[in-house]
């Protein structure tokens, strides 16, 4: 006998399982809700879902970050470690009550905590920077700087939070030591630790020798991190320390090109660097290099083409260092069709207060290969180091003062006169 059921019974079924289903609809949605605002607001997260740890973990976060309002140390510890039973593999959790633990003063477990949260993931951010903190205290600056390497590779916008460590790394012969051995290995912060290192003048000092002992090494230094260290020894007036880097860094090829003009025959080796050509940003011209060995009708050298709009400030530069004397300045160029409604010359200024020591007009029309030449002189005073700059007399950007046509300059030479 089949047994009948009432339609009373069926709906209530119907009802029960909608009921259900309903329930788990809505759990999903607060779950989802909960993951969303997990970031931006965790409290409300939370009381989506008590149960999402990322949004707990914010919350305590921004309790222990909170410069307004002392944070209650307890509470936040029960909340961290009643998270802590439920998911026993979250290296942030550990973290978390391991910083808790250090504010209250209990440095001992504070540490064990951190220790755990980096056996669980050795890039767990809070752990390594107080490890960092640890290894330096300690002394074992070896330890510090591969937790440093490790903290930066995974975490490259975290540099500044181990600045302030760095001066008491490099003071230190093993400190030191490590430092060259990690940045031999090519990482990818090495570039913002010279950066870094050249914001002061004791950082500076520690950047140049860095410098030097990669210079011969299998992974010298590339042309941008010297510019920043001679740019660095610039910035700080140290022109002796900053031209010598500059010198010390050069190649067997590039030295055959030294001289008080370095290029002066405007090669398309161009490296960038404050002592080496540095070209111009700028619309309204192009300027481009070609060796003597590649020209047409020996029309090697820098060549700049106006495009018939105005032309403001510097096309080339470098930075020289001429000691105390007299000198000549002297340039063989070609020009075709050059128009030039605001004077465009070369300009020797002093860096520092004296200001201007030469000018060196260039003429408009067409021609080849002409000399052009001026004498000038350095004082023994107030001229340590000079800028030599390409330029136009132009102070607006006027659309009737329209620079048009090509100039090739072939060599520019700086020679000393005799007394």
């Amino acid at each position: 006998m089949t047994e009948q059921t009432s339609p009373l019974m069926q709906n209530l079924r119907r009802s029960g399982v909608w009921f259900v289903a309903s329930v788990l609809v809505l759990a999903a949605s607060s779950i989802g809700l909960s993951r969303f605002l997990e970031t931006e607001t965790p409290t409300v997260s939370l009381a989506l879902d008590p149960l999402n740890v990322n949004a707990l973990i914010g919350e305590i976060t921004n309790d222990l970050n909170d410069t307004s309002t002392a944070p209650d140390l307890d509470a936040l510890l029960a909340k961290a470690e009643s998270a802590l039973r439920f998911d026993l593999a979250d290296a942030r959790l550990y973290s978390l009550i391991g910083e808790i633990k250090y504010r209250q003063g209990d440095k001992v477990q504070a540490y064990e905590f951190f220790d755990q949260a980096r056996n669980l993931s050795k890039t767990e951010i809070h752990a390594l920077q107080r490890s960092i903190g640890r290894s330096i205290e300690t002394g074992d600056l070896s330890k510090a700087v591969g937790e440093i390497d490790i903290l930066l590779r995974r975490w490259p916008d975290q540099f500044p939070a181990i600045a302030e460590g760095l001066p008491t790394i490099l003071s230190n012969p093993d400190g030191y030591q490590a430092v060259l051995a990690a940045i031999r290995a090519a990482p990818p912060w090495r570039a913002k630790l010279l950066v870094e290192l050249g914001k002061t003048p004791d950082g500076l000092d520690f950047a140049n020798r860095l410098l030097l002992d990669l210079i011969g090494s299998s992974v010298p230094p590339n042309s941008s991190e010297l510019s920043y260290v001679i740019s660095g020894h610039i910035r700080q007036k140290e022109y002796e320390q900053a031209y010598r880097l500059f010198l010390f860094s050069l190649s067997d090829q590039e030295r055959k090109l030294g001289g008080y003009i370095f290029n002066s025959t405007f090669e398309p080796v161009s490296s960038g660097k404050p002592f080496d050509w540095q070209v111009g940003n700028q619309s309204g011209l192009e300027v481009t290099f070609l060796s003597s060995q590649d020209a047409v009708e020996g029309e090697g050298g820098a060549t700049v083409r106006f495009l018939n709009t105005p032309v403001k400030n510097t096309a080339l530069q470098q930075y020289i260092e001429l000691p105390p004397g007299s000198y000549k300045i002297s340039l063989a160029a070609s020009a075709r069709n050059l128009k030039l409604p605001k004077e465009l010359f070369w300009s020797i200024r002093c860096v520092g207060p004296t200001g201007e020591i030469a000018r060196l007009n260039i003429p408009e029309g067409t021609y080849n290969r002409q000399a052009l030449s001026q004498d000038f002189s350095v004082g023994p005073a107030g001229c340590p180091m000079q800028l030599l700059k390409l330029e136009t007399a132009a102070i607006a950007e006027s659309w009737r003062f329209r620079y048009v046509g090509t100039l090739i300059m072939h060599k520019l030479n700086i020679e000393r006169l005799s007394s």
